[in-house]
């Protein structure tokens, strides 16, 4: 194993034992999906080279679809991609009228994270980077900085909304300029969305419209080519909890939502977007119930169908669909191989025998499901080191069969009262670890 910070070994063990997924360190504790990796990969690849792409990443709760968007999301930064991300929630969504659309992007905004930023709040350096290098691309030519920020975003006000997005860069380089930091700080509070009425933002910036649940996508495709401007690859968008889609109440308002969808999938497939990619996390369920998923939408279906040649075994990685298979036990012994080796200084490992013994009693306890939704078994293991770094002379024997081990199912879909047979599972798993 590749050597680990102090602070990243902290981050992964304080995160496993409480059951979420490590913002740090990812790459230590990943496990399989080579396959599935690589083809994200040749995803990030194309957004940089100025296409486009989207992916449902789709598996049965505990497969590990919130892992799997925290590593692409890191892989993208490493590319020089800018990376948008939220949970959608009751009062985060794709579409609505009531500002739920506003508030998705302000945590989008929020979030926004570069290679330097990682963990967020990266919106006031993309744009002091985009103002820094354009004074000085001024100073070369001998132009006025204004003159040609005007110039570099004059192809904004052929997009919805530009103008006024090109109007609240210069409002920036201007505060910029004359160190007025109001000035400044709306600029950065309409871009992240925060501003709730007009009249606000024209007091603030002089601009006629502010973010809002209608354009929200057009504000995502005009931050994609602002964050190219500013000398990055081009924007991942990852939203995870797509199941909260799925549990709307009302049936127009998930279409809404799925109607959304469907605008943001038909411009990836046509290449009408550019440096622009998309990545979602959600169940079958989400994806597949003809009474409230994806599939109740008949264009999403027929664009989302799986490949009809891909049985038997045979996988086709390259549509919109991901799907994501449970861990094998081997894989399972590796994680718990990598944790170990995470959780002990060098030579005070448990050995083998200790691993394949715990995963025995696992094993008994809930059967498969120890590998299958694995996240209480690896805070169960790494509970185990704990009580053995911190009581010398225990033996890993004399514990193993104490360790209580419970089935880890989930119960946030049994809210959900539906005559289409809708199965309980959860889809909450930024409160719980899973592998990818």
């Amino acid at each position: 194993m590749a050597a680990i910070k102090r602070r990243e070994r902290d981050t992964i063990i304080q995160a496993l034992r409480a059951g979420v997924v490590p913002r740090l360190g990812l790459q230590h504790i990943q496990v399989g999906r080579a396959r599935e990796i690589e083809e994200l990969v040749r995803d990030m690849e194309r957004i940089a080279e100025g296409g486009s792409a989207i992916r449902f990443v789709i598996g049965e709760y505990g497969s590990g679809k919130t892992f799997f968007l925290n590593l692409i999301r890191l892989v993208a930064l490493e590319k020089g991609l800018i990376v948008m991300s939220a949970d959608l929630a009751p009062d985060r969504r794709l579409h609505a009228t009531g500002g739920q659309a506003r508030s998705l992007y302000s945590e989008m905004a929020r979030n926004l994270s570069s290679r330097t930023k990682p963990d967020g709040g990266a919106m006031a350096s993309v744009v002091e980077r985009f103002v820094s290098q354009l004074q000085r691309d001024a100073e070369k030519q001998d132009k006025a900085t204004g003159e040609l920020i005007r110039e570099r975003l004059a192809h904004f006000e052929e997009m919805t909304n530009g103008f006024e997005f090109a109007e609240v860069i210069r409002n920036y380089w201007e505060g910029h300029e004359t160190g007025d930091e109001e000035l400044k700080s709306a600029a950065l509070r309409w871009l992240r969305g925060e501003f709730a009425t007009r009249t606000d933002a024209r007091n603030a910036l002089g601009v006629r419209t502010i973010i809002d649940d209608a354009n929200v996508y057009d504000h995502l495709k005009l931050m994609s080519a602002f964050v190219c401007e500013a000398g990055y690859s081009g924007l991942l968008v990852s939203l995870d909890e797509m199941v909260n889609l799925f549990k709307l109440t009302s049936s127009q308002a998930r279409n809404a939502n799925y109607e959304q969808i469907l605008r943001i999938l038909n411009d990836v497939l046509q290449g009408s977007a550019s440096h622009l990619g998309f990545i979602m996390g959600g169940t079958p369920e989400f994806l597949m119930n003809t009474r409230r998923g994806l599939y109740s939408y008949e264009a999403l279906q027929s664009r989302l169908a799986e490949n009809s040649f891909a049985r038997d075994g045979l996988v086709d990685l390259s549509g919109p669909v991901v799907r994501l298979s449970s861990l094998t036990p081997e894989d399972l012994f590796v994680l718990l191989s990598k944790v170990n080796l995470i959780a002990h200084d060098e030579g005070q490992q448990l050995p083998d025998a200790a691993l394949e013994a715990f995963m025995r009693h696992c094993s008994e306890r809930i059967g498969e499901a120890y590998f299958r939704t694995p996240r209480n078994t690896v805070t169960a293991f790494v509970n185990l080191v704990a009580v053995l770094q911190q009581n010398p002379g225990t033996e890993w024997s004399d514990l193993i069969e104490e360790i209580e081990i419970a089935n880890d199912t989930g119960d946030d879909m049994s809210d959900i009262e539906d005559g289409a047979g809708v199965a309980p599972q959860s889809d909450d798993e930024l409160s719980s670890f899973k592998l990818g």
